[in-house]
């Protein structure tokens, strides 16, 4: 999956570049309106940082209903944490102080691209790459405005960047191929083994746990004569008054405390003999950890975030082959658990409930219509040209015209088994084709345009960055590279200043830009234009 030309190396220019976009994000943070979502995110976060206080007390976490508890509320969590402090300091209202920190988390996800980027260009066309992804319209608008798709996009590749980073890490391969003595084999493998099968049953198997509670107390209550019931009828003895339903309640909630403490008991004894007998594997885990702390986190922002895994997974397979298991279950393992700490909807049945959110969100039922080229349609009835069209009339004129070249150059770099081009259409296939035909073919539930599925384009900008370093050589000149990446930059740039602070609603010059989208798409769908209109009251009407 990766390049063996190149690697992340640093760029003198792009900390500066972060650091004027991170200052310009307090000049022009205020002028943003609040999007339709917002205000029930925040009140889902506020719910979900609840259960942190209330669980194990009930055997139910606080939720908010409808399809908000499949979210993963990670992000919208730390959010929540970091604004009201900061939003203290700056004097900002809560709405711009979240919408400054998701132009902070874009900024993060644009140096993670610039990092993969590196993997694949040399620094001028990542650079160009980089540049070219930052200035387009439909990216900086949700950049201030979007809880959910941008902070999946910058997660997204923090996870793949990091991940990617450990494949050329130093010693950390050495860690994972070294092996203990046969006698402490035996040992750490008889006692991972038998801990897994428990956690897996007293996790996997929690509705069949509390069936069985169910079935036993129900049971004493209705005066059975069996062993059990005669103890449980013992023990609680005004059963009878109280009802089987307190006593079920009562008894769930001390399976689960009585789980919590076995987990963390026996992690922190399964620490202590790893130690002891592999320390190598210790380290291991520590190397590991930014990167699967990253990916739980991607996970529980959106539920396609394990993609990033698999292709951190193909790419620690490929250059390592057999000695990347111990480091994929590792990196896996603490992803998992990650996913569970940070999402209190799973705590109660944690395999149950993230299968029937990824199912859910696979068939995401919303309820509103979908404007697409003059014609309004359900969600789950768009027709398959939606997704295609959008991809070629939101993104600026010269993507598309790059990426095409860029595939070219990568084809021609297959034919003549160059690793870099092998390693790249390898990551295009699997993060940008795959999911394109799979949500086109499966007429997958879309809305607001394709905002949902944003973290599958940085591919096709890595090969609008393939096409810039072909270029670049053919133009010896700084003058001339330089000239050639302010006239692709160009469009963006204009667009972006003309529509400030609705950039999110841009349209390129082949559907005739945001005229020609007029009453055929869909434009302010998140009526972030209230504010101005509020503020215009305002001031006319005291």
């Amino acid at each position: 999956m990766t390049g063996d030309a190149f690697h992340p190396t640093r760029s003198t220019l792009l900390p500066y570049l972060l650091l004027i976009l991170a200052i310009l994000g307090f000049f022009i943070t205020p002028h943003y309106g609040e999007s339709w979502d917002e205000l029930k995110f925040y009140k889902y976060a506020d719910h979900a940082l609840s259960a942190y206080l209330s669980w194990p007390r009930s055997a139910e976490v606080p939720t908010v209903g409808g399809t908000y508890d499949n979210y993963g509320p990670a992000y919208v969590m730390l959010v929540t944490l970091a604004a009201r402090p900061l939003g203290g300091l700056l004097g900002w209202s809560l709405s711009d102080t979240r919408h400054l920190l998701y132009w902070f988390t874009f900024l993060a996800g644009l140096w993670a691209f610039h990092d993969i980027a590196r993997r694949f260009l040399r620094p001028l066309a990542a650079l160009g790459a980089t540049l070219l992804f930052l200035t387009q319209p439909l990216f900086w608008g949700h950049a201030f405005i979007s809880p959910k798709d941008i902070p999946f996009l910058s997660f997204f590749l923090l996870s793949l960047a990091f991940g990617l980073r450990l494949t050329d890490a130093p010693g950390l391969w050495e860690d994972a191929a070294s092996r203990p003595s046969p006698r402490s084999r035996r040992i750490l493998t008889i006692t991972l083994g038998a801990w897994l099968l428990a956690v897996f049953v007293l996790f996997g198997g929690t509705g069949w746990i509390h069936a069985w509670l169910e079935r036993l107390i129900r049971a004493a209550a209705a005066g059975e004569a069996s062993l059990l019931s005669s103890l449980i009828a013992r023990a609680a003895s005004d059963l009878a008054t109280a009802g089987a339903e307190v006593y079920i309640q009562r008894a769930f909630v001390l399976f689960l405390r009585l789980r919590a403490v076995f987990f963390w008991g026996t992690a922190i004894a399964l620490t202590w003999l790893v130690r002891r007998h592999h320390p190598g594997l210790l380290r291991l885990a520590w190397r590991v950890l930014p990167a699967a702390l990253l990916l739980g986190l991607t996970t529980c922002i959106r539920i396609l975030g394990p993609l990033a895994g698999i292709l951190v997974a193909a790419a620690w397979s490929h250059r390592h082959g057999k000695k990347a298991m111990p480091t994929l279950l590792l990196y896996a393992g603490i992803a998992m658990a990650t996913v569970y700490v940070t999402w209190p909807y799973l705590w109660a049945d944690p395999i149950a409930r993230f299968v029937e959110s990824a199912f859910v969100m696979a068939r995401y039922p919303w309820e509103g219509r979908v404007l697409f080229n003059g014609v309004t349609y359900a969600s789950n009835e768009i027709p398959r040209a939606y997704l295609p069209t959008l991809l070629a009339i939101q993104l600026t004129e010269p993507v598309w015209v790059l990426a095409v070249a860029g595939l070219a150059v990568t084809g021609y770099g297959l034919a003549r088994r160059d690793g870099r081009s092998l390693g790249l259409a390898g990551l295009v296939l699997v993060w940008f084709v795959l999911p394109v035909v799979g949500l086109v073919a499966a007429r997958s539930p879309l809305y607001d345009n394709f905002r949902q599925v944003f973290f599958i384009l940085p591919p096709v900008f890595l090969l609008a960055g393939v096409a810039l370093e072909a270029a670049f050589r053919r133009l010896r000149g700084p003058i001339l590279q330089v000239a050639l990446l302010a006239l692709v930059l160009l469009p963006g740039v204009w667009a972006g200043v003309r529509l400030h602070p609705y950039e999110y609603i841009y349209y390129n010059r082949f559907i005739g830009g945001v005229d020609g989208a007029f009453r055929r798409f869909e434009l302010d769908y998140w009526g972030i234009s209230y504010r101005e209109a509020a503020r215009y009251v305002n001031r006319v009407a005291p």
